[in-house]
């Protein structure tokens, strides 16, 4: 599945576990070696008053295969939508998932061990503010599952008054990604060899009923990967040895179904000898507030990719991704061949050369997900909000060659 934010079902890379509440570390539990834990997290939790069909917000869920060695298999997901109160909350059944009744079933395919996907269901507004009722929502897989509990949320949705509502994505950093803002026909992307830099593709949406003006985001990479690029009006500082950047356009106006995205690229360490660099974060909050010109005015975006108010939701601001690294190593060129010197010259004058050792290779390639050496770095996570303060203390305020791309023409509707 690709995240092409409307009405397909949103699968975009992975995602911080940044929602009310925030992060808890727990330990792995131990389990049969051919089974795969999986955790089914929610991310998104208030739908904006007003927002349309058209531009339904992605409620965005996280499923978490990071406890375990083993990959999960056909990822599936099942949403169970009749406990949603028809007159506040609306959903819509991406296509190409499998209906029954008000229940409908999509595949999200394989999920490799020690890492995390997230998906949407598209949701949007048909009433007043207040409790929307509740999604139940069950992820599957073939792979056996020791623990089948944290399999299934029982979600309840609130609808808040009209708003701005950000929703932030990441895709996974490969050699040979397209910056498009959506994952949409890409497969088999190659892995980023050491000492090499790749294209950070990300974007911002706004999913609420109101327009955002003015926005602030951050960037923070794992260890062993470093900013090759950033726009100007970009922060950069290393903390704790980890690479972090806090950006701001004080003059962009994100109207509802809008997106907004920059130059990023990022560079991999020369010395890094693990298969998948994990986790690298996103962030984007509104400034509430609009200062100056941005770059670029609004363009309108291909049928593909389909003011000062409090945010509808911000649980769902934040975005993990992971960097996947080349860790294979080329031949070496075989020497030429030395003559081994003899008191009796051999029949027919013919040297005779030394063998040569066989080229070995490195550890696994990132391209077929391998496991993460580190795993999930949980001073990182938890130290977040510190770091943000620290490096709005030292922001830029400049701008440069920003997009701002609309998903649908039309400004919003008034809807208080």
């Amino acid at each position: 599945m690709t995240f092409t934010h409307r009405s397909t079902l949103a699968r975009a890379g992975v995602v911080a576990l940044l929602a009310a509440g925030g992060l808890t570390a727990v330990a792995a539990p131990a389990h049969a070696a051919d089974q795969a834990d999986l955790q089914l997290i929610p991310l998104s939790y208030q739908l904006a008053k007003g927002v349309k069909e058209a531009k339904a917000k992605p409620f965005k869920f996280q499923v978490d295969n990071t406890t375990g060695t083993v990959d999960a298999k056909d990822v599936r997901v099942t949403v169970e939508t009749k406990g949603l109160k028809d007159k506040k909350v609306g959903v819509l059944v991406p296509a190409g998932c499998d209906t029954d009744g008000t229940r409908f079933s999509c595949l999200l395919g394989d999920l490799a061990a020690g890492t995390t996907e997230d998906f949407g269901i598209p949701l949007f507004s048909t009433g007043g503010k207040g409790a929307g009722g509740t999604l139940v929502v069950t992820i599957s897989a073939a792979t056996a599952d020791p623990d089948l509990e944290n399999n299934t949320v029982e979600h309840d949705i609130t609808v808040t008054k009209p708003g701005y509502d950000l929703t932030s994505w990441v895709q996974d950093v490969y050699a040979d990604v397209t910056v498009d803002a959506d994952e949409a026909g890409e497969s088999g992307l190659r892995p980023v060899k050491p000492g090499e830099t790749a294209p950070l593709d990300w974007a911002v949406y706004n999913d609420g009923s109101r327009k955002a003006t003015g926005l602030a985001y951050g960037i923070f990479l794992p260890a062993g990967v470093s900013f090759a690029e950033l726009p100007e009006g970009c922060a950069e500082q290393v903390l704790g040895g980890l690479a972090q950047a806090y950006c701001e356009d004080s003059g962009v106006v994100l109207r509802p179904g809008e997106y907004y995205t920059a130059d990023v690229r990022v560079k991999v360490g020369a010395e890094v000898t693990e298969p998948v660099l994990r986790p690298g974060f996103f962030f984007a909050e509104g400034l509430d507030a609009v200062a100056g010109v941005p770059a670029e005015q609004p363009q309108v975006a291909s049928k593909a990719q389909r003011k000062t108010f409090s945010e509808a939701d911000d649980g769902d601001n934040a975005a993990q991704f992971d960097v996947f690294v080349d860790l294979t190593t080329q031949p070496s060129p075989e020497p030429t061949p030395t003559p081994t010197p003899s008191a009796e010259p051999t029949p027919g004058g013919t040297p005779t050369a030394q063998p040569t050792a066989s080229p070995t290779t490195g550890g696994g390639a990132g391209g077929g997900g391998g496991l993460p050496v580190t795993g999930v770095q949980a001073g990182l996570i938890g130290g977040i909000g510190a770091a943000v303060l620290l490096a709005g203390a030292v922001l830029m305020v400049l701008s440069r060659r920003r997009r701002v791309v609309v998903v649908a023409p039309g400004d919003e509707t008034s809807d208080d």
